[in-house]
Parts: structure tokens; sequence; C-alpha cells
């Protein structure tokens, strides 16, 4: 049976100060607890006046339906986390529980760091987004191009899933237990180029790609000198203070908080039955547009960044104007193209891709976010430019099974999620 550890009444100040100083003393020996945004315990009211008990009710019902191990949400607003939500395990065999300190895969989340990366060498005169990109991916030019030439493409099309590649990066995966996960070195992705072709019109529409993204990766370690892991620790993760974000394999003194990831699948006699596929996997080269791993705190860190939380502080402004002016955070949630099909749409909720970022609306309200998933990871983030609301959630279960005609919890829940920050 799933353990839930829910905080479902954190405007009892009393109770909520115990459980940060209990979670505290009992995990202490692995080290004091990562720097994060400050808890809020004022603004709890505005949670709950938004249904956050509610919320977290339907949050545990979805999961248990779902057959979720696992899972956590976190809300904050202008920096300042309002209220956080554990349930069920990280590791089920081993009994942990999920807990704060929980490390999660971020999967395609990741791709807000390699685009933010592009925008830093873009305001600091290394490139355009209107480059071509053949001169920094020569390679680039075996793909077949049906409407012109490969030299057309730019980092723009690339960053805004609009140049035409394909979306998986591996596409011709069919199950065999030889086929690695991801590909695991360039040479592999040169050598597929030759049998690829770019499906529309460069620049025309959305198209969602997975190796556009490993290219932009390669231009930022063209460009810096640094392997794209290096850069990203060095511009992003260092001065926004995102001490337990690391890529690829878990450290040693991260590894008892790591969750393991879960594949609900069906046997062959039709059982359902939930997979532990371990901690750690390898993405190879895809770490670029899926491998960050983290727990929600610095996520959430990296929230208030997004959201502009100095709180007047010159320092922090400085040190956020440093990862990236806010001017260019909005240029990037620009909408650019539609990503929702015509008969998807409804009024007063659309979709589009900006640059990386997905922009969404809900009545008058526009949404700014990123979803993930690789391996039995989910998650998302959403943020609420106007009222520096944010919401970060993640999930160590994914499902092989045919959709059931409904809703998925994943699905469910985001939705539920947008509305407590609107």
């Amino acid at each position: 049976m799933l353990s839930t550890r829910p905080l479902q009444t954190l405007a009892l100040v009393g109770a909520l100060t115990l459980a940060a100083v209990t979670t505290s003393a009992v995990r202490g020996a692995q080290g004091p607890a990562p720097p994060s945004p400050r808890l809020s315990l004022g603004a709890v009211s505005e949670v709950e006046s938004a249904g956050w008990a509610a919320f977290t009710e339907q949050f545990d019902s979805l999961v248990a339906r779902d057959q979720i191990v696992g899972a956590s949400v976190l809300v904050l607003r202008d920096g300042n986390v309002l209220a956080h939500h554990e349930h069920g395990f990280a590791d089920r065999a081993g009994g942990k529980p999920v807990t704060e300190r929980t490390l999660f895969h971020y999967g395609s989340i990741t791709k807000t760091l390699t685009a933010i990366a592009i925008m830093q060498l873009r305001d600091r005169g290394r490139l355009s987004l209107d480059d071509h990109v053949t001169p920094y991916i020569p390679e680039l030019r075996q793909v077949h191009n049906p409407y012109g030439s490969m030299d057309a493409i730019t980092i723009r099309m690339l960053l805004s899933h609009s140049a035409g590649f394909q979306d998986p990066t591996w596409p011709y995966k069919q199950g065999k237990p030889w086929e690695p996960f991801e590909p695991t070195t360039w040479a592999q992705l040169v050598a597929m180029m030759p049998y690829q072709e770019i499906l529309f019109e460069p620049g025309s529409r959305f198209s969602y790609s997975n190796p556009g993204f490993i290219y932009l990766a390669r231009i930022i370690e063209q460009l810096s000198g640094d392997p794209w892991e290096s850069y990203v620790q060095k511009n992003i993760f260092s001065p926004l203070g995102l001490a337990r974000s690391y890529f690829g394999v878990t450290p040693y003194y991260l590894a008892a908080d790591r969750s393991h990831n879960y594949t609900l699948t069906r046997d062959s006699a039709g059982k359902e039955t939930v997979r532990d596929n371990g901690a750690d996997f390898d993405p190879g080269i895809t770490i670029p547009n899926g491998g960050w791993n983290a727990p929600l705190g610095d996520l959430a860190t990296y929230l208030a960044f997004l959201t502009d939380a100095t709180h007047g502080d010159p320092a922090t402004q400085v040190r956020y104007d440093t990862v990236l002016k806010q001017s260019s955070l909005e240029e990037m949630w620009r909408p650019l193209y539609p990503t929702l099909a015509a008969a998807e749409e409804t009024p007063g909720k659309t979709e589009s891709m900006g640059l990386s970022f997905f922009v969404l609306t809900r009545g008058q309200v526009t949404l700014i976010g990123h979803t993930g998933s690789q391996a039995g990871f989910l998650a998302f983030i959403y943020l609420n430019p106007a009222n520096k609301a944010a919401v970060v959630a993640a999930f160590n279960t994914a499902s092989d099974l045919p959709p059931r005609g409904e809703p998925s919890a994943f699905q469910a829940i985001r939705e539920a999620a947008l509305k407590l920050i609107e």
C-alpha cells in the first residue's frame, strides 16, 4: 500500500514549523538541506483559498489510480514556497518515502537550460538567433531537405522547434534488448543524418524535435569551449545556487535521496504490474535535451529566477541578470507557433511555442512552462508572469499501457495545478 505524506494544513504554523525541524533533524546526518526559496507562512492562505486541500486530495487519488509509486508537488509565489506535498515511495522495495530531498529526473524541462544558454551567448555578442546552423554543424548538410538548402535553417528555428527535424533522437527503436536507451555518441547521430529528412518547410510551423537541442548544445560547446554540462554548471547552476542539480550518474553523496523510476506494464497473462527500473539510467548524448536531475527545491529556485523574485535586493538582481535578464526571458515567452491542432483548441484555451518555452492561455491568463518525460520519470513546471506564481511537480512512474479513455493522472494533475497559479 502506498505511503502518503501530505502537508494538508500548512496554515497551522506550529505544525509546519515542527515538521520542518523534524525533517532537518532526522536527515541531518546526510548533510544540511539545500538552499531554496524561503517558506512563507503568511502567504499560505493564498494557496488554501485556491483549494490546496482539494488539490492534494485529487493529487493523491489520481496518483493512486494510475499506480504511480511516488510523486511530489510544490507551489510558490514571488520566490516564496507556499506549500508542498509528497506522496508514496522514492524506492518502494527499500521502503524509502518521497521527501523534500528526493531527487527526480526532469526530462525535457532540461531544454529550457539549453535555450537559456543560447540566449546568454546571444546577449554576450557570441551569436545571433538568425545565424545559420550549418557553419557550426556542417554535418547537417547530409540531411535530405526537399524544401531547399540545409543552410537555410537557423538557431531561432531550432529553439522554436520549427526547423523540420523529427521528434525522436533515436527513431529506429524496435524494443530489442541490445538497443541503447538513446544514442551514446555524436558519431551515431552523424551516421544517421544521410538517412533522415526535413519534414516540412523550415520556419513554417511547430513540430517538437529532440535532436534539435543536441544541435544547439553543439553550438554552445563550440563557442564556449566547455562541454555542455560544464557550461550549464558554470553559467546557470552555480550562480543560481542549484547545489543539488546534476547530470548523468547520481553523485555518491546524493545517492541516498535518488528516486527509482518505474514503468506500469502488462504481463503475458494480462496482469498489470509495476516494474522497478532502478535509480539511474544512461540518457546518452541526449543530456542537453533531457538530463536534469534535482530535488523540487532546486526547481523552485529556478522558478524564482524565472519570475524575477528579487524582493528588491540589488545583489539578487545582479545575480539574476548575470544569468539572463528578464527582458530576454520575456522574449523567449512570446508565442511564435501554435502547438495544438485547430480541433484541440477551445475558446480561452490555447497553446503555443516560444523559444523553447510553451505559452498557454487560460482565459485572460498567460502561463509559461514545459513538461518532461524520460525513462519512468515525468514532470512539469509552469509560471504565471503576471502574479509570479509557479508550480513544479514530479512523478517517478510512467505507463506502457494504452490510454484509458480518460486523462492520465499526469494530465489531470497538470490542469489542476495550472488553476492554482492563475
